[in-house]
């Protein structure tokens, strides 16, 4: 019988100890190892998510969360290249953040240390497996994964070949720890591992990230679901806000950076909007349009196929599919209090060519990632240059947007002194 995750939690304290004491070279060198060993157990791995798949259509999932678990040798391609980019990555342990002189000729430092233990909670993308197992073992934490069991297989064939890896270099395996993730108790069991895990990262839909923001006793980095907006402004430019517009919504329209609401201003709207929805609708989009958007659509699509008519609870829908609402609005300011109100704190975006409105928009829009004439689809942690990411934070304490090395690191302050004592 397998342990229980107390047990499992208690055995990660102790090899996150060894793993925080370990060199760059060595924390590097299982990296390598665990690329290396991606490519051995490739067929294994693949073979593991074929059966997943299999398992979820036999069930009825939809094709977006099948896009989500699927892996090929294209994805593990990319996989592997995040893995690589960790390594290329300067070490985040030990650096300085603050040094200075204090009372009595005290010298002191603020230096970057390991979490110690991370626990996650995921759902449904075998990817987010290795990506957070590689950010967990360059910063020298020990981590807990537990996935979902629509990727159960997959996951623990990963997580077989990435312990390898570990011992392969003399570290051991607990640093990498898969849960059981056919018994939902798990899940309550790391929640309430206060003094065993040091922090847990939800992420996936909106019930798994609530159920844990609410009910966990370990602290929690928040991700947040991604009810991302592209805002056609009055003076965007009409194909790029279409290009835009279409990446946003179409290039992955299955995860949480993809557009879910489309705003554009009511005075461009009777010669552009016609125009986006016809680009959307190509792609087999669906549009919940509001009452001021409804005939102008209608009539530019001929039918109803792809139209519904919007109701409130769709400005503030992760879709995670082919499906935008479309809501027209009254300049930048319009714009901004509605994504306030209805946005996730994830990713908004504005297209426009005047300064001011981008200036406005950047500064009042509340969310981790905005963007000015450019999709929403580059929030992630490969595109900022971070490697692989452990999620995107929505939250405002401690780490925000795309979660790279830094967001699994806590301080610790050192103080030299030469014999010093307080009066």
């Amino acid at each position: 019988m397998g342990r229980n995750v107390t047990e499992q939690a208690r055995a990660a304290r102790v090899a996150a100890v060894q793993l925080a004491a370990s060199s760059l070279e060595v924390r590097n060198a299982a990296l390598r190892a665990m690329i290396d060993a991606l490519t051995d157990d490739q067929d294994a791995i693949l073979a593991a998510n074929r059966a997943d798949i299999e398992a979820a259509r036999a069930k009825g999932t939809n094709e977006q969360l099948i896009d989500r678990l699927a892996l090929d040798e294209k994805r593990l391609d990319g996989i592997r290249q995040a893995l690589t980019e960790l390594i290329a990555a300067p070490d985040v342990l030990g650096e300085v953040l603050c040094g200075r002189t204090i009372t009595a000729g005290i010298r002191m430092k603020q230096v970057r240390v390991p979490m110690g233990v991370v626990g996650m909670i995921y759902e449904a993308r075998p990817n987010v497996t290795v990506d957070a197992a590689g950010i967990a073992i360059k910063t020298g934490n020990a981590i807990l994964l537990r996935g979902g069991s629509l990727a159960r297989q997959s996951n623990d064939a990963i997580i077989d070949a990435l312990q390898s890896a570990l011992t392969d270099v003399g570290l051991s395996a607990d640093c990498l720890q898969a849960v059981d993730a056919s018994n939902r108790d798990s899940a309550t069991a790391m929640m309430e591992a206060h003094g065993l895990i040091d922090v847990l990262i939800p992420r996936g839909g909106a019930g798994l990230i609530r159920s844990v923001v609410e009910n966990a006793k370990v602290p929690v980095i928040e991700t947040g679901t991604g009810n991302c907006h592209v805002y056609i402004h009055a003076a965007a430019d009409a194909d790029m806000a279409e290009n835009i517009l279409v990446n946003a919504k179409c290039q992955r329209p299955s995860v949480c950076n993809a557009a879910e609401s489309l705003l554009i201003d009511r005075t461009i709207a009777p010669e552009l909007l016609p125009r986006l929805a016809r680009a959307l609708v190509a792609r087999d989009v669906v549009l919940a349009v509001d009452s001021d958007s409804y005939d102008l659509v209608h009539d530019a699509l001929g039918d109803t196929r792809h139209l519904e008519r919007a109701t409130d609870e769709d400005w503030g829908r992760e879709y995670l599919d082919l499906k935008i609402s479309v809501h027209q609005v009254d300049g930048v300011r319009s714009a901004v209090e509605h994504i306030n109100r209805y946005g996730t704190k994830h990713s908004e975006a504005i297209v426009t060519a005047d300064w001011d409105a981008a200036q406005y928009f950047t500064a009042n829009v509340d969310a981790s990632a905005v963007y000015v004439n450019a999709s929403t689809r580059f929030t992630d942690g490969g595109m900022f240059g971070l490697g692989a990411e452990i999620g995107i934070s929505t939250q405002k304490l401690h780490a925000r947007g795309p979660m790279g090395l830094s967001a699994l690191t806590s301080t610790k302050f050192i103080l030299e002194g030469s014999g010093q004592v307080r009066g």
